[in-house]
């Protein structure tokens, strides 16, 4: 169980999707000056690749972000998104562009001779489901693979029964009936219900031991671990060690939770307090999805449930079997690592497989980290140390400074090329977090010297990288290029910070 804290631990990958002619990021300035909105100034530069729709315009200090969505005939590209950032006086100064050629594929002049009705029978059949959290949903798509590209419906449900809640998605040719590809991503839980109260503050003991407060709402003789300060509410629920989904809304009757039993529920609470508190106070972020999402936990998951994991709408934590680990909500770094899933969900959407899945989970160690660093009190670069192995002191899940230390790879040179672990998104992702670690600590590695520039400018750097130049199906290379432009637009294109940026990379082998 090393190698948890995912949206997914189930691997299955069959075909990735191939970024034919795609031209990676650009920067510098791409155009002359303009007086058309920032979005047409985009499509303009793009033009004779492909149709686009605008997915959304971001006001970012004096520019403007514009992300467009790739569309044949109204229908979406999967993974193809277009990224640009707009000057004030109406210049394009950065593009990611990962626009694909997908017209005149011969694929796609084939008639689609499945209906959605029967894909989402062949979903079900293949998935081995008859009880579902959230039921099927479909989405037709043009997914692009290796010279081709074909019409498939894309499809995700949510499991909880069985040994291990599940979200598959499904990519089935609309044609053939196939299945092209698939991958195992928790999704959306039913809605959890909230009270109406005064806001009051309780205090407890934490999992770690420690002292806490934290906001409560009192109604009726009970308080509930509910804060109506923050976004629409931070609130924790009890699922009393079985599987059913959100569970109670966490009710004590004094309002001070110092019960071995409230340990869990007070950190999950606490946790989820200091993460949306770091999001909002250093990023501006309001909530996972920017617009003041309600950031639901559920505790005491299943019996002896050694994981932790982000479903699409709350965090869910298991109580560990009390050897590999415990109460998985007592670690911040675990909690901000899961809640950066949701983060990376609303931003660049990294699909989790290979390079862009081991982004995507590289991405919630770093930002697990600086949270740590921010609004924690116990600092380190180990993730998960204060949950795993509570028997056993000095070890962790997985290490920044020295990954191969958890038998992670710490190099490119190194990376792991096999289909486990959806193409290695737990294992891979240690070269990205060495690359992060240098770059904020600073240190030689392979001969390469990099000054750290600490650990806050580590985290805007690959916050910004994580808000505005990553696509879906970003590879490492991409990410140098997006961190590296990240450092560039915030400490300048001749800034130590992104000389070391670069350095970062160089000494993990990535380029």
């Amino acid at each position: 169980m090393k190698k948890f804290l995912a949206t997914s631990l189930v691997a299955s990958v069959l075909v990735v999707p191939t970024v034919v002619g795609a031209e990676g990021l650009q920067s510098g300035k791409l155009t002359k000056a303009s007086s058309e909105p920032a979005a047409s100034i985009v499509k303009e530069y793009v033009e004779g690749k492909g149709d686009f729709s605008v997915q959304d315009v971001q006001k970012d200090g004096s520019s403007h972000i514009v992300r467009l969505q790739q569309e044949v005939d109204g229908v979406p590209v999967f993974g193809s998104v277009v990224v640009g950032n707009v000057a004030k006086d109406g210049t394009l100064k950065a593009i990611v562009n990962d626009a694909v050629k997908v017209k005149g594929k011969p694929g796609l002049d084939k008639k689609i001779a499945i209906s959605e009705k029967k894909a989402l029978k062949l979903y079900k059949k293949s998935i081995k489901a008859t009880e579902f959290e959230v039921a099927p949903t479909s989405e037709l798509v043009v997914y692009p693979v290796k010279d081709d590209a074909v019409y498939a419906y894309k499809i995700t449900s949510t499991v909880l029964a069985g040994d291990e809640p599940s979200r598959w998605t499904y990519f089935i040719d609309a044609n053939s009936g196939k299945v092209i590809n698939k991958y195992d991503q928790l999704a959306h839980a039913k809605p959890v219900t909230t009270i109406t109260g005064t806001t009051t503050v309780g205090s407890g003991t934490t999992v770690l031991g420690t002292s806490a407060t934290f906001n409560t709402t009192k109604n009726g003789s009970y308080y509930y671990l509910q804060d109506s300060t923050r976004g629409k509410g931070i609130s924790t629920y009890d699922a009393k060690n079985r599987t059913s989904l959100p569970g109670s809304l966490w009710a004590d009757a004094d309002n001070v939770l110092n019960a071995t039993y409230d340990r869990a529920a007070v950190s999950a609470q606490v946790n989820a307090v200091k993460t949306y508190d770091f999001y909002k106070n250093t990023y501006g972020r309001n909530s996972y999805d920017n617009a003041g999402a309600a950031l639901n936990s559920t505790v005491h998951y299943s019996s002896r449930y050694n994981n932790a994991f982000w479903d699409g709408s709350k965090m869910v934590y298991g109580d560990g079997d009390g050897s590999t680990f415990t109460y998985l909500s007592g670690a911040l770094d675990v909690v901000a690592h899961e809640l950066t899933h949701a983060v990376t969900e609303y931003t660049a959407g990294l699909v989790y497989q290979n390079e862009s899945g081991a982004i995507n989970e590289a991405v919630s160690d770093i930002m697990g980290t600086v949270a740590e660093y921010s609004v924690g009190s116990n600092f380190d670069w180990l993730v998960g140390e204060d949950i795993y192995t509570p028997g056993v002191s000095g070890d962790a899940l997985r290490s920044m400074s020295n990954p191969a230390a958890y038998g992670d790879p710490d190099h490119y040179s190194k990376r792991y090329t096999g289909t486990a672990d959806n193409g290695g998104v737990h294992t891979n992702s240690g070269i990205v977090n060495k690359a992060a670690y240098l770059l904020g600590n600073g240190g030689t590695h392979y001969g390469v010297t990099v000054p750290g520039v600490g650990v806050p400018k580590l985290g805007a750097i690959y916050y910004r990288a994580l808000n505005v130049y990553l696509t879906p199906t970003s590879n490492f290379s991409y990410l140098r290029a997006a961190v590296v432009q990240s450092a560039k637009d915030l400490y300048g294109s001749s800034s130590a910070e992104a000389a070391a940026a670069a350095k970062s990379f160089d000494a993990v082998g990535v380029y």
